[in-house]
């Protein structure tokens, strides 16, 4: 299993276990066990509604591609930590990892 931790808006934090192999991102994780996130493009990088902050762990992260950076750069919000969560491979690199959702609510 594949154990990471998400913090929700309201700081309320959650350790998910996901079956290794499962071949989904964390966007689609993450709308599947029911947090609100509106996710617009649907996985293609293209609106950043998906947006996650990486508060520990994340260093064995896959790195930002430079299409992820350049809708990363268009959010006032984004810290160096921030990563969209429709470009993350669930897989061994996420675990230990706490992400705290950032993007747009629907």
């Amino acid at each position: 299993m594949i154990q990471f931790t998400i913090e929700d808006r309201i700081g309320e934090r959650q350790t998910l276990e996901i079956p290794e192999g499962i071949g989904l991102n964390l966007m689609e994780v993450l709308k599947a066990s029911e947090y609100n996130i509106l996710a617009t493009c649907g996985g293609m990088a293209l609106c950043a509604t998906c947006h996650v902050e990486i508060l520990d762990g994340g260093d064995s992260l896959t790195p930002v591609s430079d299409a992820e950076l350049d809708i990363l750069d268009t959010l006032p919000s984004a810290t160096s930590c921030s990563r969209l969560a429709c470009q993350l491979r669930v897989d061994e690199t996420m675990v230990g990892t706490t992400f705290k959702i950032r993007g747009e609510e629907h």
